[in-house]
Formats: C-alpha cells, sequence, structure tokens
C-alpha cells in the first residue's frame, strides 16, 4: 500500500471529471501533479501541487482550479478537508480511519510493506570500491563501500535488477610498486634486512606475503634480477591483497556479485576493439590538445595523440586514449571496462568514486553515452572525505598499514553495524566527520542508537504483552478496533509510517541511500515521542487493562518495528532486540 501513491491516483481521477464536465481543457499533461507531506504540518496531511503546475496549460487562475478541485476531493470518503492556500496550493486532511487503516495494511503486508516495482526489473550495475589491491582498505573505502552496497539494496527493494562490482586495478604501475615491496617483505623472511626505500608501501600487513613467498619459493629468488620475478611476485602479491580486501568487505557485510580484473583486458584485443568502435563512430582522431588550464607555454610540449572526441558527448575537452609512445593512456581501458558493462546488457550503470576521481566523470559519461547510442545512463557518485576523531583529537593511523587508518580498525573498534549507519548519515558528497566516542554514546545525539532503541522498545513491548498473554501475532494485531487509535501522537505516527513507500521511490529515484537513514531516525523520535507521551497520559501507554485496547496499539508499535526493520535491512544493518 502507497496512500501517497492511491492519493494521487484519486486527484488525477478528479482532474480528469473537471475535463469531462467542461472546466478543465482537455489535452493536459498530469505527469507533474504530485502529492506530497506539506512544508508545515499544521497546514495538513497532504498537499498537491495540482492547481499550480496545470495554471499556465489550461489558461486559468490556480486558485480556480484548486477551489473546483476540492469540491470534488472532498466527496471522496477518506478525506476529511480540502483546504486552498496561497495562490493554488491545496492542502488536504484525511479521516482517521485512513491512517488506522494503513496500520492495518503495513501488518498485513509484513516484510513487503514499502516494497516497489519501480525498477521494473531493469538491470544495474552498481560498480563501488575498487580498490587499488596493494593493501588493506582504508577508511575512504569504507564509506564507498557502505554507500554502493546500501544503495544495491535500496535498488534492489525498489524492484531493480541489481549486480554489485568490483574493478581490479590490476593493471597499471602501482602493482609492479606492490611487488617489490613484498619482495623486500621476502627477503626480510629469509633473514635479510628489507630496503623499504621510499616509493614503496612500508605497512607491516606486507610481512605475511614475504613469509608466504618464502613459503614457495624457498630463498630461490634471492639470486634472481628484477625482471626475472617481478611478474610471478606481482601475481602472487595481488592475489594475497585480493584476498584480503574480499575479507574486508566481509566484515563490513559487503559481498560482490562480479570482480573483473583490469589486468584481463591488455592483451586480449578488448581494448583495440573498444577503440575501433569509436573510431567507427567517427570519434577517434589523432590531434594535439590545448595546454591545460594554468600551465605557461613553456611547460607545454604540444604533441600528436590520439584522441577520444568526447566534447561530442558533453564533455569540456576532448581526451588522449593513447600516447604519442603508442602506449594506451590510463583512459583506454576505463573505456574498454565501460565497453564490456555495455555488452553484458546492463539498462543503468552507477559507478561510487572517490572525491579525488572527480575529473573522470565527465569523460566517463561520454564514453558510456557514445558506446551505448545514448541508451544506457551512468550515474557517479563522488564519495566525500571521512574525518575520524577520539577523544577529541584526530585518530591516529594505523601501525599495520603504515600510513592510513584501515577498515578493519573502524569495525573492531565500533562494530560493522554502528560503522555502516554512521556512514550514511550524510549525503556521499559531503564530508563526514566519524567520532568512536559519539558513535558509541547512548543518546538522542547518536542516530543509530537512537533508531536501535526504538526497535529494542518494540521488542520489549511485544514480549511483556506475551507475558500478559495478549496475543500479538500480526494477523489477530491486523484484525483489532483500530479505532481506538485516534489521539493525535498514534495518528502522527501512522503518517510517518505511510511515507515510508513514497521515501524508498524517491531514495531509489536519485541513487540517494543516506536519504533512507534520515527517515528512520525520524520514524524513531515519532515513536519514542509517543512513548514519552505516555508516561503523563496513561490511555497512551500500549499495554492497557482491556487485552483489546492493548492490541489496538500494540498493532501500531508492531508496524513502527515492521518499517525499522525493512529500513534498517536496506542499511545492511542487523536489528537490535534488546539493548544491553
Amino acid at each position: 500500500m502507497n496512500l501517497f501513491a492511491d492519493i494521487r491516483e484519486l486527484v488525477v481521477a478528479e482532474l480528469m471529471a473537471l475535463q469531462a464536465a467542461g472546466v478543465l481543457p482537455g489535452g493536459l499533461d498530469f505527469a507533474g501533479v504530485a502529492v506530497e507531506p506539506p512544508r508545515d504540518a499544521g497546514h495538513g496531511h497532504l498537499a498537491t501541487n495540482a492547481a499550480m503546475v496545470l495554471a499556465k496549460p489550461s489558461g486559468m487562475a490556480p486558485r480556480a482550479i484548486a477551489e473546483a478541485l476540492a469540491a470534488r476531493l472532498m466527496e471522496d470518503p477518506r478525506v476529511a478537508g480540502a483546504d486552498v492556500a496561497g495562490p493554488g496550493f491545496l492542502n488536504l486532511r484525511l479521516v482517521d480511519a485512513a491512517w488506522q487503516g494503513l496500520v492495518r495494511a503495513v501488518l498485513e503486508t509484513g516484510t513487503a510493506y514499502g516494497r516497489s516495482s519501480l525498477g521494473q526489473g531493469r538491470r544495474v550495475n552498481v560498480e563501488f570500491v575498487s580498490a587499488n589491491p596493494t593493501g588493506p582498505m582504508h577508511v575512504g573505502h569504507v564509506r564507498g563501500a557502505v554507500v554502493g552496497d546500501a544503495l544495491a539494496r535500496l535498488l534492489a527493494y525498489a524492484g531493480w535488477d541489481v549486480t554489485r562490482e568490483y574493478y581490479i586495478n590490476d593493471g597499471g604501475a602501482q602493482v609492479d610498486v606492490l611487488a617489490r615491496s613484498a619482495y623486500e617483505r621476502y627477503r626480510e623472511a629469509n633473514g635479510l634486512e628489507p630496503e623499504i626505500r621510499e616509493g614503496l608501501y612500508p605497512g607491516d600487513y606486507l610481512i605475511p606475503v614475504g613469509e608466504a613467498l618464502k613459503a614457495k619459493y624457498g630463498a630461490s629468488l634471492l639470486d634472481k634480477g628484477e625482471q626475472e620475478w617481478l611478474a610471478d611476485v606481482r601475481e602472487f602479491a595481488t592475489g594475497m591483497m585480493m584476498e584480503m580486501i574480499r575479507g574486508d568487505l566481509a566484515a563490513l557485510g559487503v559481498q560482490m556479485d562480479v570482480y573483473s580484473s583490469e589486468k584481463a583486458l591488455y592483451g586480449t584485443g578488448k581494448i583495440e576493439a573498444a577503440i575501433e568502435t569509436l573510431r567507427g563512430m567517427g570519434l577517434i582522431y589523432e590531434g594535439v590538445l590545448e595546454p591545460p588550464k594554468g600551465k605557461e607555454p613553456d611547460d607545454w610540449e604540444p604533441r600528436v595523440q590520439t584522441l577520444f572526441r568526447s566534447t561530442a558527448h558533453g564533455d569540456d575537452v576532448d581526451r588522449p586514449v593513447m600516447k604519442s609512445d603508442g602506449s594506451w593512456t590510463y583512459f583506454a581501458p576505463d573505456i574498454a571496462y565501460h565497453y564490456d558493462k555495455v555488452q553484458r546488457g546492463f539498462d543503468e550503470l552507477i559507478n561510487i568514486f572517490g572525491a579525488d576521481h572527480g575529473g573522470y566523470v565527465k569523460r566517463l559519461k561520454a564514453v558510456v553515452a557514445a558506446l551505448s547510442n545514448n541508451r544506457v545512463p551512468l550515474d557517479i557518485k563522488l564519495i566525500q572525505l571521512v574525518k575520524l576523531w577520539k577523544g577529541g583529537e584526530p585518530f591516529k593511523m594505523s601501525k599495520r598499514a603504515g600510513t592510513f587508518v584501515t577498515l578493519r580498525d573502524v569495525v573492531d573498534e565500533v562494530g560493522a553495524d554502528v560503522t555502516r549507519f554512521i556512514m550514511l548519515t550524510r549525503k556521499n558528497d559531503v564530508a563526514l566527520d566519524f567520532d568512536f566516542d559519539k558513535v558509541q554514546e547512548q543518546s538522542k545525539d547518536n542516530p543509530v542508537f537512537y533508531v536501535q532503541y526504538a526497535n529494542a522498545r518494540v521488542n520489549s513491548i511485544l514480549r511483556k504483552a506475551r507475558d500478559a498473554g495478549i496475543d500479538v501475532t500480526d494477523a489477530v494485531l491486523a484484525n483489532a478496533d483500530l479505532t481506538l487509535l485516534s489521539n493525535e501522537a498514534e495518528i502522527g505516527v501512522a503518517r510517518k509510517l505511510a511515507e515510508w513507500p513514497r521515501l524508498v521511490e524517491i531514495a531509489a529515484k536519485g541513487n540517494e541511500p543516506h536519504r533512507v537513514a534520515f527517515y528512520l531516525y525520524e520514524v524513531a523520535s515519532d515513536f519514542h515521542g509517543l512513548w514519552n507521551k505516555g508516561n503523563d497520559d496513561a490511555s497512551l501507554r500500549f499495554l492497557q487493562d482491556d487485552p483489546g485496547v492493548s492490541q489496538a496499539k500494540i498493532a501500531l508499535v508492531r508496524a513502527v518495528g515492521v518499517v525499522i526493520c525493512a529500513g534498517l535491512g536496506i542499511l545492511g544493518v542487523t536489528p537490535v532486540e534488546e539493548m544491553r
């Protein structure tokens, strides 16, 4: 049940009736007509912009449309009031029965309440994390992993067919640096002093790699030149790093469906095929780029390069795909990789990148538009930095990693559930402060505690009711006399639950899983507020002397629990049934 969608259908039906009666002209487009919560809750339960969006195409004053629509809407038994405000906004109030019926619908629908067919089974690829396989994941990867996984869960909940994908950057110079760093730890495992010179990875995490290399090769690599051991050590070390990364992701509750390798694109003809496809479209040419902005003429060396005409698809400048020496640029394998995604038949692509990849947004959007003939949209979400705090000071780097705080450091400190929830308390493009002390506080200021506490209270009420011999199964609660839920505070909680299906679709349309975390906090706040009112007003307490009254009130409580658990499921957070 989506009450907002139901009332919108009512609004559109009455607009069509006004057309049939000659009050409104024919041929109007109702796509822009919306029904949503009013900005000021004191104005009513719902608001529609119908009169405002139809005024210009109909040639009528918006207030005249609103008044005619209000008169018709008042004939529906669900509508208690329809008030025209300002130039033509229409605020609606529904009868209590509408909100009471919403509680019943939640209990009857159960875990399916809020699920949507919005995605219509369209295939979407969500690529996220994609950290270089050169060490453990750091705190920046944590946020990208959580946002990507929560987005994938959200889209699946809203009807998309989702593939989670990790792109292994194992084809660049950084994996050669990894191999050289691992080789020094191999020398250390063989009793020699490692030479961790500048430019190599200093973290202790490579010590086990060196020991594993010794176990496999003994001392046989010590007397060989780099050209003899580099490829083998690179493959071995990369494999161990990816095993570590998979373990890190599992600790965070993230499971990928596909791991794609950059290295697999080289020497297979895939890069060449993608470039030739673009060439066939007239989008590859030999040319010289203008100097980058900020470069002095004597700093710039113009040279002929093979370029992708990305300006044909919205980019600011054309992009090199091959250097003047004939080697591929870093962009070339990215082209081939995204061409592979397009060829796999995805209807939509989403990439979750760190903020430092902002320069890739336009060029990747351009190449996907070209390779898919504008069929496949690409949305790129940039993840801003996470600042860690503890004891009022910045959290220090991890000795194990050498230069940064690892994912495991964070998860070991506060747990995966707290980590995931807090990482979604800000929009992805806003920097986030992660305070180890505050995220473990038991207060309203800690959103994860506040939401989990609400769910724990729900379960506490259900346990006490069972102990009192009250049947609180969903089927029984759904058939309780819900007209007993008549207090404005109770109706207010039901109104907030009614927003869940609408919130899911809004968040899915915008690829914004953080909206779920915000909404859950609001639900928890309304529920805790109702609980607190019961301390002063005995009639609002959930357990009453009359079992029938208790069942009605507990029906609302249980509905709150259904929605909170559904939302936490999207965030990848396990609901807490009891607070310790």
